[in-house]
């Protein structure tokens, strides 16, 4: 198991590699579907670090905050439940991008069972992973869509979609209620999030429309919501599960070390040449496994999430009554 420390969270910081799929358009690219998760999150982070050297500073006094809230126990939810508006925006071209209400409302229940342990497919996490698999209880709540035509075939990843005078929509109360963002991103990228400690005026996650929710456009082997779990993870702090290197940490204490992102529906038990060889969690939503191979979040990965609802976290101002 990982050890939380604050000097591989720095290490984090620090590292930089270039993506194509973040740096360039994505706008001519061939829009296909994709076998493979694709999640520019971490590329993205990295990007805004670039651009904004003082993010770094403000990420660590994040991580700082985090570790003595998880410490000290002060990562409770506010009355005992936290209930997330979400505020939907869906830019279309197609009438296919154009998605319905109950493809919404249907992400909208996914979210709701995955966060509250009530997803079917969570009675499925091994035995060796029972003690930690999590109830993160957080709910979610539709609060608005918003639809906009546009004649971009594609958005990529540099929050275009965010902003009004690119063609997007601007976020609506983002410090309050959560942004989530549907339209075709291109460039093999399913999704992406932006991290605790970005400016409020991009703050939200990003979905791809046919790797959102359960029905109409959902596509397989993405086609169960979990794309939009695993970025709504992002946005509460989580990392991936491998930790973005070879046998990196995820800053989680009672997650395996893994190798590298696993892909597909790996057979169990998937065993890691990290130290130890430890079972991997390849069950675990911060990995890049499809929809139907992840259904779980760690006790661990909990903790951390609530961390930043706590008084004085850095989404405090959703935790309010």
């Amino acid at each position: 198991m990982k050890k939380i420390v604050l000097s591989a969270f720095a290490l984090l910081l620090l590292f930089s590699c270039s993506n194509d799929e973040t740096s360039t358009t994505t706008e001519e690219k061939t829009l296909v579907t994709h076998d493979h998760r694709g999640c520019a999150s971490h590329e993205v982070y990295e990007e805004q670090l670039r651009q904004n050297p003082e993010l770094a500073q403000k990420m660590e006094q994040i991580e700082r905050f985090t570790e003595e809230a998880i410490r000290n126990n002060t990562g409770r939810l506010v009355n005992g439940k936290i209930e997330i508006p979400v505020v939907v925006n869906v830019l279309y071209r197609t009438a296919a991008e154009n998605i319905s209400l109950t493809q919404i409302q249907s992400q909208i229940d996914v979210l709701n069972k995955d966060f509250n342990a009530t997803n079917s497919d969570f009675n499925q996490v091994p035995t060796v992973f029972s003690g930690v698999k999590a109830n993160v209880g957080i709910s979610f709540v539709l609060d608005a869509v918003y639809r906009k035509s546009t004649t971009k075939t594609s958005w990529g990843t540099r929050d275009a979609m965010k902003k009004s005078a690119q063609g997007g929509l601007n976020p609506t109360s983002p410090t309050t209620k959560l942004n989530l963002w549907v339209c075709t991103i291109g460039g093999g990228i399913l999704g992406y999030a932006q991290f605790p400690g970005g400016s409020s005026a991009t703050d939200g996650v990003v979905i791809d429309s046919r790797y959102l929710g359960t029905t109409g456009t959902a596509t397989a082997p993405f086609n169960k919501g979990r794309t939009a779990t695993h970025e709504v993870g992002h946005w509460m702090n989580l990392r991936h599960i491998w930790g973005d290197a070879t046998c990196g940490s995820d800053l989680v204490s009672d997650t395996p070390s893994h190798n590298t992102a696993n892909y597909g529906i790996p057979a169990f038990p998937h065993y890691s040449t990290c130290s130890g060889t430890p079972i991997e969690m390849t069950m675990n939503y911060m990995d890049y496994t499809d929809d139907a191979g992840m259904y779980m979040f760690s006790n661990g990965q909990k903790s951390r999430m609530l961390a930043i609802f706590a008084s004085g976290g850095a989404r405090n101002s959703f935790a309010q009554p």
